[in-house]
């Protein structure tokens, strides 16, 4: 819940000027009873129209000003609350964006965009009910008791032990219902996760034939959340049922009692009017409290789950030089002794939280790579090839060792300064909903020419120049409307686009024909011969005229070369050159 009061103090002045206007719309409300006791008991007996005109025109302008005034907060407390919403999401983008790997790991994507939607929702309504539902109801409630005691004092001994036992309720079934929520935005997190999965993966679903099994996956975890839903809900409604019975039972107190009065002279009649809409502005203060406790419920265990991804400290802090290592060498890039495992963190109460010992899944990995050179990394899947890059562009830190750039350790330099000097290919890269050539640009800025010519060195031009709309063509989400080798090479093209110092290729040529993949990698180091380049590939043509190739197994360098010299050197690197290439003779 502090992160509700901290986002609500952004708009404090806003905040209170809702709570102020709720509360004179409240009072206001409050007045109506009173104005109709006073009219039927004190004015009609009076037997002159000019009075009675008067106290009924004074309740129907109380009626008007309530309605505006009310009407006016709630509109100014769902503007701030939706503020209040949208500051939450752009903080947890922007933290999302910037957790290490290691930390979006640990969290999980189906996780984050729960809490990117549905927590942020549950904040939001929270804050509005905290504008408006927390200024009437405990006002109406407690208003409700003292004008009711101004009237008659033994009558409103009835609600003033009603009320603390309604209150109890609610505040002892909430403390059961955070935990219970938060049960629920953790199955919610399965929901997601198993949706995403079958979304991104329906082509293979459908080939396979498996949609109902897939059916049946999603059913077990929406099952597994609905059950969780309802045990929340059920526990949250005991105090509707139970503040209905003691408010009815008070009501019926009220009436029997008020009227006995009122027959034994003791009582006017419009006291018991008066008494029974207090009664129900009670019911109202009551019921308004219950919404409010169970939306706090729910909005708490999601404030705490934002809040924890918002709280997440840095863990790839830009270190000062002199506290790095020196590299052994003058290369541009440089790996000296490197040892990695995924999932370390050393935090028991975070929620990625598996043990800090994990099984490495790189070993002891050194090489070595000056600009105008070119590095092939090959080997089976799992290898560890991709985590190498994961490396070198400091998504993850190392367990030992260093990785230098530069001649200075990645973990000197900040994170933008590091990431400039690369262009990047992943496996499985985004292409965007957008032009292609906002797609190549991605907000770069960069000269038409330097785009015209990333295009052609990554052999796009001739299928961006068949498009009607050339480089204004717009791709559909994930380029669903481009061919697997036409995206590879807009993606290429995004790469190249900025000149880099580095350039990463990650098995980005896996759908481009052997004779576009050769014109692909000569237009590269014809064009782009002071980088460095360093390419992840299944194929061993992709890799045998790189500088050197580094062949992986099972996270250990078991080969590194030229292509000729791992022929000789190299069974594993030879097995696969004659699986792909055939035997050599």
């Amino acid at each position: 819940m502090k992160l509700i009061f901290r986002y609500l103090g952004r708009y404090k002045w806003s905040v209170l000027l809702v709570m102020a206007v709720k509360l004179l719309g409240t009072m206001a409300e409050l007045a109506l009873p009173y104005i109709l006791e006073h009219l039927l008991d004190k004015v009609v007996p009076l037997g002159r129209l000019g009075p009675v005109i008067f106290w009924g025109l004074l309740m129907i302008a109380a009626a008007i000003v309530t309605r505006q005034l009310n009407v006016t907060a709630n509109r100014r407390a769902v503007e701030n609350a939706h503020n209040i919403s949208y500051d939450v999401r752009q903080a947890l983008f922007h933290k999302t964006v910037n957790l290490s790997g290691g930390q979006f790991d640990a969290f999980g994507l189906p996780s984050l965009i729960s809490r990117m939607t549905s927590d942020s929702y549950n904040v939001q309504s929270c804050a509005q009910s905290l504008q408006t539902l927390c200024v009437r109801a405990p006002i109406l409630l407690v208003g409700s008791i003292i004008m009711a005691l101004t009237m008659d004092v033994r009558m409103a001994l009835i609600m003033c032990v009603m009320a603390p036992v309604l209150i109890l309720v609610c505040v002892g079934v909430s403390r059961f219902g955070i935990p219970l929520y938060n049960k629920v935005q953790q199955r919610l997190d399965d929901v997601v996760r198993i949706m995403r999965e079958d979304i991104t993966g329906i082509r293979v679903v459908k080939a396979l034939s498996k949609e109902e099994y897939e059916k049946g996956h999603f059913g077990a975890a929406n099952e597994a959340m609905a059950r969780s839903d309802i045990k929340a809900s059920a526990i949250m409604a005991i105090p509707g049922p139970a503040m209905q019975v003691c408010l009815n039972i008070g009501l019926t107190l009220v009436v029997v009692l008020g009227a006995y009065r009122v027959n034994g002279g003791e009582m006017d009649p419009g006291v018991i009017l008066a008494f029974l809409t207090y009664f129900n502005m009670i019911m109202m203060g009551v019921m308004g409290l219950n919404r409010v406790f169970m939306m706090l419920s729910k909005a708490s265990a999601s404030a705490d789950r934002i809040d924890l991804v918002l709280s997440a400290e840095e863990d790839q802090t830009t270190l000062p030089a002199e506290n790095c290592p020196a590299p052994g060498g003058e290369e541009f890039i440089r790996f000296e002794h490197v040892d990695f495992s995924y999932g370390r963190t050393d935090d028991p109460t975070h929620e990625g939280f598996a043990g800090a010992e994990r099984e490495k899944c790189l070993y002891d990995i050194s090489f070595a790579l000056n600009k105008g050179e070119s590095l092939g990394i090959i080997g089976s899947t799992g290898c560890g090839k991709s985590t190498i890059l994961n490396l070198l562009m400091r998504f993850y830190d190392v367990d030992a060792g260093g990785v230098f750039v530069d001649g200075r350790d990645v973990r000197a330099y900040e994170k933008d300064d590091l990431h400039r000097k690369f262009g990047v290919v992943f496996q499985n890269d985004m292409v965007f909903n957008d032009t292609l050539r906002r797609n190549i640009d991605f907000g770069r800025g960069l000269e038409e020419q330097d785009v015209l010519d990333a295009v052609a060195d990554a052999m796009a031009a001739e299928f961006i120049g068949e498009l009607d709309a050339g480089l204004d063509y717009v791709a559909d989400i994930k380029g669903a409307n481009l061919s697997g080798g036409q995206k590879q090479r807009l993606l290429i093209a995004r790469a190249l686009a900025g000149r880099p110092e580095i350039l990463i290729l990650d098995d980005s040529s896996s759908a481009l024909d052997y004779k576009t993949d050769a014109a692909l990698r000569k237009a590269i180091f014809a064009r782009h011969r002071d980088a460095a380049v360093i390419m992840v590939a299944q194929r061993v043509s992709s890799v045998q005229s790189m500088t050197n190739i580094l062949v992986l197994e099972e996270g250990r360098c078991i080969g590194y070369g030229s292509h000729a010299h791992l022929l000789e050197t190299c069974p594993a690197y030879r097995a696969i050159y004659e699986t792909q290439m055939g035997s050599m003779t």
